[in-house]
């Protein structure tokens, strides 16, 4: 193995992300007097929180009567009774103070024509414990995400952050004990290696889409956070939940957001019926994600698609008028002529279900601290490590995500893991020295990767593990058809091991870059479509044909995913906590989820 000059840097506490958690995190710590070093691969408002167009879900009542217990009991059924009730309570109790705290900060949130925040429909969130339809959705226009960034970006230069800008992190720092003690990046630009101690490393590295061939998600997308759990010998939770937005850019895969069909848009199939009223006769076209995505695929595997090859659906805004669209989706009009060369004051939107969210992700608590299986409990806390954003499995999703519940995600609990880390941190504590061969594992893998010679090109192996997610674990599975993409990724993996990267140098090398996304990437899918093969029912946006029906009896709790070097996958299981933190609400009992 070369030697690697490693500079250390001592921090506090250490963030790995950029994104709307990950700042919110960053600037929370600071703020509390704890030195934080934020690492991102790509400058903080390019991380992919820009790309939120719909908004962030709180019960403030602006356009109607609304409790943060009705926002409990949506989300709680969003999830398909898989999100855990005592976190679900704490982020739809929070909403309130932490959108009025983003408000203050300076997020410029549209307003209704008395000076409130603007608030949306959105899917699943309903008044009065399902009765009516909520517009509980706080909305900057159509670039929600993008408002949020730059807002807690600019925060966590005020409150005197630092910012490590295109550092790929690449693993953790693991003792002998099990304890996190800090994180090794690489500085792209000048090609040196840092280690950053710290006495928390906080993962908020984001979702893995790119292990699809089609997602909304950005190229960056790679879930780094996750590789990094899973060569650390933690586990991943409920890794087979995978949601498809109903409404991607078709052939494109580009978001159009459900606040579209919030202020009113619908869809119609080739016979211009709006279907979404057979199969969710209350919501309609905002019933959750899940439903609308595989009613439209329904409808296309029933010959009523859309376009010359009937595998589309139509999305219609034209009757909204111009002067809302350039009000409230002017970003979504613009994609739409971008990507579909549609003007959709006039015609519809070409769309399809796209990969959009993974709900699964790193086991934490509701202060955002990573726990694993040990000595038989279920809730024991890594120490030195924490996650949060959808890097994150806290589990407030479940089995699927209510849509403004992400943004939400984010904020919530970056301000809770904040909150921890100033409870449980003296500024300025010591650091514990580190033992001879601590980073060596680490070393060797980087190491390793950088002189492969493989016969193998890192992007024919990703494009190949995409297509197989693709065709193998999509919006309705099967057993027969999902070992067959174990089968393949399985080949896929060992194929890596003859992966070749044709560039050794260390500054800009996107050629390395790449290969360690992919490296991630892998282990992300293999243990997505295990466990997908081993949840035997349908839950939330886990569908199978072969086992069409929910089975609370044997399933209802939260699959644990380990993978070794071999890419050999074991499983082991968490309840789902059925418990809330106080008396002001109650548990919410599982029941048929319609809408």
């Amino acid at each position: 193995m070369a030697a690697y000059p490693l500079i250390e840097h001592k921090y506090d506490v250490v963030v790995v992300g950029a994104g709307g958690a990950g700042l919110r995190a960053t600037f929370g710590m600071a703020a509390e007097g704890l030195t934080t070093a934020c690492i991102t691969k790509v400058f903080p408002t390019r991380s992919h929180t820009v790309a939120a167009q719909g908004g962030m879900s709180a019960a403030l009542g602006n356009m109607g009567p609304d409790d943060w217990r009705w926002h409990m009991y949506d989300t709680i059924k969003g999830s398909d009774w898989l999100g855990d009730q005592d976190a679900i309570e704490y982020m739809c109790r929070e909403a309130i103070p932490a959108v009025i705290e983003l408000e203050h900060y300076g997020v410029p949130f549209s307003r209704t024509e008395d000076g409130r925040i603007y608030q949306r429909p959105f899917g699943g969130m309903t008044t009065n414990y399902g009765e009516g339809i909520a517009q509980r959705t706080c909305a900057a226009a159509d670039r929600t995400g993008h408002a949020i960034l730059h807002t807690l970006y600019q925060q966590s230069l005020k409150h005197n952050a630092e910012f490590m800008i295109e550092y790929f992190a690449v693993d953790l720092v693991m003792d002998d004990e099990g304890v996190c003690r800090g994180v090794i990046a690489w500085n792209l630009e000048d090609g040196s290696l840092h280690i950053f101690r710290a006495h928390q490393v906080l993962l908020a590295t984001g979702g893995y889409g790119r292990a699809y061939f089609s997602c909304t998600s950005a190229h960056t997308c790679t879930g780094d956070g996750n590789g990094m759990i899973l060569r650390a010998g933690l586990p991943l939770q409920d890794m087979e939940f995978t949601q498809f937005h109903p409404t991607g850019i078709y052939g494109a895969g580009c978001l159009i957001t459900e606040g579209v069909r919030g202020e009113g848009g619908y869809l119609t199939n080739a016979k211009g019926e709006r279907f979404m009223e057979r199969y969710a006769p209350n919501a309609k076209d905002l019933a959750s994600r899940d439903v609308v995505s595989r009613s439209m695929t329904i409808e296309i595997r029933e010959g009523r698609g859309v376009g010359k090859d009937a595998d589309h659906i139509h999305l219609h805004l034209e009757h909204l008028g111009p002067e809302v669209i350039d009000e409230r989706l002017p970003g979504i009009a613009e994609s739409a002529a971008i990507f579909a060369g549609v003007d959709v004051t006039r015609e519809p939107i070409p769309v399809l279900p796209t990969v959009h969210y993974n709900m699964g992700g790193i086991p934490t608590n509701y202060h955002g601290e990573v726990v694993t299986l040990r000595n038989g409990d279920p809730d024991s806390v890594v120490p030195g490590l924490m996650s949060i954003g959808e890097a994150a499995c806290v589990s407030v999703h479940g089995a699927n995500r209510l849509g403004s519940n992400s943004l939400l995600d984010l904020v919530v609990f970056g301000r809770a893991a904040a909150k921890r880390c100033a409870a449980t941190i003296k500024p300025g504590m010591p650091h514990p020295t580190l033992s001879s061969n601590a980073t060596d594992r680490v070393l060797s893998r980087f190491d390793g990767l950088r002189h492969a010679n493989g016969s193998e090109p890192t992007a024919k192996l990703r494009l190949s593990m995409q297509k197989i997610m693709q065709e193998c674990a999509a919006v309705f599975r099967t057993g027969e058809v999902m070992e067959d993409g174990i089968k393949r990724l399985r080949e896929v993996k060992a194929a890596f091991e003859h992966v070749k990267v044709s560039d050794r140098s260390l500054t800009w090398n996107t050629d390395l870059v790449e290969t360690l996304e992919l490296d991630n990437l892998l282990g992300n899918a293999i243990t997505s479509i295990e466990a997908a093969a081993n949840r035997k029912e349908s839950r939330g946006a886990h569908a199978r044909e072969d086992y069409p029906d929910r089975d609370d009896e044997n399933w209802m709790k939260h699959t644990l995913t380990w993978i070794d070097d071999k890419g050999n996958v074991r499983f082991d299981y968490r309840p789902v906590h059925m418990y809330t933190l106080s008396n002001e609400c109650q548990v919410v009992p599982p029941k048929k989820r319609t809408y």
